[in-house]
């Protein structure tokens, strides 16, 4: 029989106990490419070299009212940051996130749970890559057990793919006595890029001897194909608390730089379907900054209560993108993404 994660002393155990509805953070990798940070830089290098570029993102997000932010840390292990030459400076870089976003959110006069931001480590797991089972769990460890140390209020796990680097990342956070988050990222076709469905998340956290605070889905191409996984992951597993935080569409480049089709406005529509498909946690990732975010604030806010459950024709009508389509190749785009929004 599970038992439940250990999240009632936490920050976020409680504003999860407490709150119908909780609003995460947006985009970071978009705020921080909207302050000047240039093209293949490092994002995590930024926690000490520019600390007041990542404080502004993050302050951004705070004034808009969400309740969780994530730290500048989605790529901050040790494979990732092998690309930039800093794989020795793991542990600094997470505890000079994790003292960042601590010294803006302590200041507020409000609860905010600071999560730390657990990506994928670029690199395919056994048995279908070079990546060994024990050596990525080792490779997750490292970079959590920093988190923690530096006081996250949660390990936010988050744009997996595979089953096996899930349960890679899981089992080193669950050795910390720290609530765990696990999101995936579900395109056009149902399926994460590995071929991993939501009802497979849902059956996999009922299946853990300390199941996750939260499961959900993250990124992928738009906001409708989160809530289509979000009301699967609902009807699979109606007792389980969810995440939404969709990225903004497709971009395309525009003018020299990247435009996503969707902009504040439509948060309305997201946030409504969302929670009609049984998210509890809703934010917002790639192309997002703090005016989605405040736009999901005054959505959640303002929402009337609805038993109505959604549909997929209601939400490709209302959330453009929402077709499911066949399958991509898996493999192709394992490395595709640098920073985290």
């Amino acid at each position: 029989m599970p038992s439940s994660s250990p999240a009632a002393t936490t920050a976020f155990g409680r504003l999860l106990s407490e709150s119908a509805i909780l609003v995460a953070d947006g985009g970071l990798g978009t705020s921080l490419f909207a302050l000047g940070m240039p093209p293949g830089a490092c994002p995590e290098l930024l926690n000490v070299e520019s600390p007041e570029m990542v404080i502004e993102a993050q302050s951004g997000f705070l004034e808009a009212g969400c309740d969780i932010v994530l730290t500048n840390t989605f790529g901050a292990n040790r494979r990732r940051l092998v690309l930039h030459g800093l794989q020795d400076r793991v542990t600094e870089l997470n505890l000079a996130a994790v003292a960042l976003l601590r010294q803006l959110s302590d200041r507020l006069e409000r609860p905010v749970a600071v999560a730390g931001s657990v990506g994928p480590t670029g690199d395919l797991l056994a048995p279908l890559g070079p990546l060994p089972h024990d050596a990525a769990v080792e490779v997750f460890s490292e970079q959590i057990e920093a988190l923690v140390r530096g006081g996250v209020d949660v390990v936010w796990i988050e744009t997996m793919s595979s089953r096996e680097e899930l349960e890679a990342a899981y089992e080193a956070a669950r050795c910390f006595r720290t609530p765990v988050v696990a999101t995936m990222s579900f395109d056009t076709h149902g399926r994460t890029m590995m071929g991993f469905r939501p009802e497979q998340l849902a059956t996999w956290s009922r299946d853990q001897a300390v199941v996750p605070a939260a499961v959900g889905a993250n990124c992928g191409v738009g906001a409708g194909d989160v809530v289509l996984a979000v009301n699967e992951l609902a009807e699979a597993d109606p007792g389980t608390a969810i995440v939404a935080k969709a990225n903004c569409g497709l971009p395309a480049y525009t003018e020299g730089h990247l435009a996503y089709p969707h902009g504040p406005e439509t948060m309305p529509a997201y946030v409504d379907l969302a929670i009609r498909a049984g998210a509890r946690l809703i934010g917002a990732c790639c192309g997002s900054g703090p005016r989605h975010i405040a736009a999901i604030r005054e959505a959640v806010d303002c929402r009337r209560s609805s038993r109505m459950r959604v549909t997929r024709e209601e939400i490709a009508r209302r959330l453009p993108h929402a077709a499911r389509s066949t399958p991509s190749n898996p493999v192709r785009r394992v490395r595709r993404r640098v920073a985290r929004g």
